[in-house]
């Protein structure tokens, strides 16, 4: 009987952990949270292009206020809505792209995330979806607005004072160089991870000319250990793709490296590196200690390899309760999942924002 009560004492330590962080909203210094990447950080912007990726449809969003799909690739919220609710701020970040909110609401957060996106533009146009450079465009467009709404003044200081978070590069590695032909004939993996950099090193220097200070510049996942990874891996017993999460920690080693040396170069300049890799990996090898059940396989269908479009609400095999679980489809992780990331990343790499 005690060890079956474990995870839900565990379970309930974490929240109230998390609670306590956020005690501290009332000292938050950040009024804004500015949101860049792919479907880990998406809350609908691809319903409004002509793509496949998206997940506007139950199941998704089942668990999100009622059962809403929004595009959020998860049962819920994910994990910068998290982060914009330990801040002090709303509890969800809106899609740039979605026409029932405007820039009041845009003010205090905002996403102009793709799913599907990448820092290639070769990886968006895998799936048509928007590119990074576009997502800066959006962007500036947003400032042009939030100028024109509340003022030089007050705008110039949100756009300072802001935080900015980018989480990309998992697509550009699954979806891109190992999937289709054409960069892998140009470049080595490690020639392909030091382009990406490179991009990431402009994309964050563009941020920071537009005004950007306080920069949240995020890693990878150990995304060997993705449903549909672990899927294909049947010479290796359906475990996690060692070479893939090896590949994820010497990219995200050359992020951290970007991250120490824009810092010393540009003046102001107060960007952090926050990495999932760690919690994430702990999270699937103790499961039981975070209160989950499932790792190896997703809640949605039979969890080996659907996402969007293939991620059915009609799937019998659809779990019950995706708290059990630590992916949601076959790449992207549960809400509950995004909320331990959240309070990880909050305690860490974000908390001298506070």
């Amino acid at each position: 009987m005690a060890m079956s009560s474990t995870p839900n004492i565990l379970l309930s330590l974490f929240s109230i952990h998390f609670l306590l962080s956020l005690v501290k909203i009332n000292e938050a210094k950040v009024p804004a949270i500015i949101v860049f990447g792919d479907s880990s950080v998406d809350a609908g912007n691809n319903n409004y292009i002509p793509t496949i990726a998206r997940s506007n449809f139950e199941p998704y969003g089942r668990d999100f206020n009622g059962g809403h799909p929004t595009g959020r690739f998860s049962n819920g919220k994910i994990a910068t809505d998290f982060i914009s609710q330990a801040f002090g701020l709303k509890g969800a970040i809106p899609a740039y792209l979605d026409p029932s909110y405007s820039i009041p609401d845009f003010a205090t957060g905002v996403t102009f995330a793709s799913a599907g996106t990448g820092y290639d533009n070769a990886t968006s146009n895998v799936l048509s979806v928007i590119p990074l450079w576009k997502e800066l465009e959006y962007y500036k467009d947003y400032q042009t607005k939030l100028r024109a709404n509340l003022g030089d003044g007050k705008a110039n200081d949100i756009i300072k004072d802001a935080l900015y978070m980018i989480s990309v590069g998992t697509n550009d590695f699954l979806e891109n160089y190992y999937a289709v032909p054409g960069r892998s004939s140009q470049y080595t993996i490690k020639e392909y991870e030091n382009f990406l950099v490179g991009i990431a090193g402009n994309f964050t220097k563009a941020l920071y000319d537009l005004g950007a200070r306080k920069i949240s510049l995020g890693g990878l996942p150990p995304m060997g250990c993705m449903p549909l990874e672990r899927t294909g891996n049947l010479m290796g017993g359906s475990e996690c793709v060692n070479s893939y999460n090896n590949l994820a920690a010497e990219f995200n080693s050359k992020l951290n490296d970007l991250v120490i040396k824009q810092n010393k170069e540009l003046n102001g300049m107060d960007m952090v590196f926050s990495d999932p890799y760690g919690i994430m990996l702990d999270i699937i090898q103790k499961p039981a200690f975070y209160g989950f059940e499932v790792t190896g396989v997703a809640c949605c269908a039979t969890g080996m390899f659907e996402m969007g479009y293939a991620c059915s609400r009609t799937n019998p095999f659809t779990c019950s309760d995706a708290d059990k679980y630590v992916f949601w489809d076959s790449f992207h992780p549960t809400e509950k999942t995004n909320a331990i990331v959240a309070n990880h990343v909050v305690q860490t790499s974000l908390a001298k924002f506070f």
